[in-house]
């Protein structure tokens, strides 16, 4: 199961309450104050692993909520700290703070729904990378901090500090230098795999994809990047259909655009419309996407019909770059990752 959002609700621990007690011992009738300190509640923290790819532990349990703080004692005694709670999240994890407050609110919330706000609140994309979701509330002081020369005998105390809390949506954005954005059965999953290690699933029918798979495409001298096969999108897909907010958020990281079309159109579809369709649905998602550079990969030049499409797609997108290639064939493989190379292609 592949879950790249989800709603939880976190819980830091509540600060230990601070002692009161006065030191009595034989031959020290008046000993004074020693009552301790509470321990400070535990935080909890979300660290980005490299092995974690999604969100599917949180489907199981929606809840992380860290110990209390043991209460101080007397012999001055500070009370144990509360176990922080430790989750693991996939790099391209976005933390968004939602106003809901109640842990009812929390189980009925979805992003979108009327009345609840989401406010971004961390963006965890390096390995290793550390995030304090809840801080853990403060221990209270023990009547040992009170004692003052003309007070000898303080009884006061304090309780520990309750710990923060709140609801919030976690949301994966795959991070990947370039993105595949096709109609199913465009051949964006066979072009990922001809051109990585990564093993997609490819078969002949639509939405064989069903969530975005990452290869590393390697150039040599050292020279790689990543590219992401995102879903097949549908008409309508900024509107959510066909789940198109559940593919097109992956693509917001990419640093270009890489449209996959069935230049031969062997599925009754016209390479051009496909262009201007995608190109709709990227500026409706989101303007700013839009501006992302791109270019256009005209996949199944082997099949008839594809020699002419591919006349008429140059003329109607003139100014954009446009490279032919068979994925099943791995013909033009070599002038794509040219390009891949020039455009986003690094060092490592």
């Amino acid at each position: 199961m592949f879950i790249d959002h989800i709603r939880i609700f976190a819980k830091a621990g509540d600060g230990g309450n601070g002692a009161v007690s006065f030191r009595r011992e034989k031959f020290v009738p008046r000993g004074g104050p020693d009552g301790g300190d509470g321990g400070k509640g535990g935080d909890v923290i979300l660290i980005v692993d490299p092995s974690t790819d999604n969100l599917r532990q949180f489907h199981y349990d929606p809840k992380l909520i860290a110990k209390k703080g043991v209460n101080g004692g007397g012999v001055r005694k500070t009370g144990k700290g509360g176990d922080t709670v430790i989750a693991k999240v996939p790099p391209g994890t976005v933390v968004y703070k939602s106003n809901a407050v109640t842990v009812q609110e929390a189980v009925e919330f979805e992003r979108g729904d009327e009345g609840i706000d989401l406010e971004p609140v961390a963006d965890l994309t390096e390995y290793g990378q550390k995030f304090v979701l809840c801080k853990g509330g403060k221990g209270g002081m023990g009547n040992s901090n009170f004692a003052t020369p003309t007070h000898r005998t303080p009884t006061e105390s304090t309780p520990g500090e309750e710990g923060e809390s709140g609801v919030y949506y976690l949301e994966l954005r795959r991070i990947a230098d370039a993105g595949l954005v096709g109609f199913p059965n465009a051949g964006k999953s066979t072009l990922l795999g001809k051109l990585s290690h990564a093993h997609p699933k490819v078969a002949a029918y639509p939405f064989t994809t069903l969530q975005p798979s990452v290869g590393v495409v390697e150039f040599g001298g050292f020279r790689r990047c990543t590219v992401a096969d995102i879903p097949g999108l549908i008409e309508g897909a900024h509107e959510n259909r066909g789940l198109g907010h559940e593919f097109l958020r992956h693509i917001t990281r990419c640093r270009v655009l890489l449209f996959v079309v069935d230049i031969a159109g062997s599925e009754g579809r016209d390479p051009i419309s496909d262009i201007q369709i995608l190109r709709k649905e990227i500026s409706e998602y989101d303007e700013e996407l839009a501006r992302f550079p791109w270019m256009i990969i005209a996949n199944k030049m082997d099949i008839d019909g594809a020699a002419e499409n591919l006349d008429l797609l140059e003329k109607r997108f003139p100014k954009v770059k446009v490279i032919p290639i068979s994925a099943e064939l791995e013909e033009g493989l070599d002038a794509l990752k040219l390009y891949l190379d020039d455009e986003v292609g690094y060092r490592v």
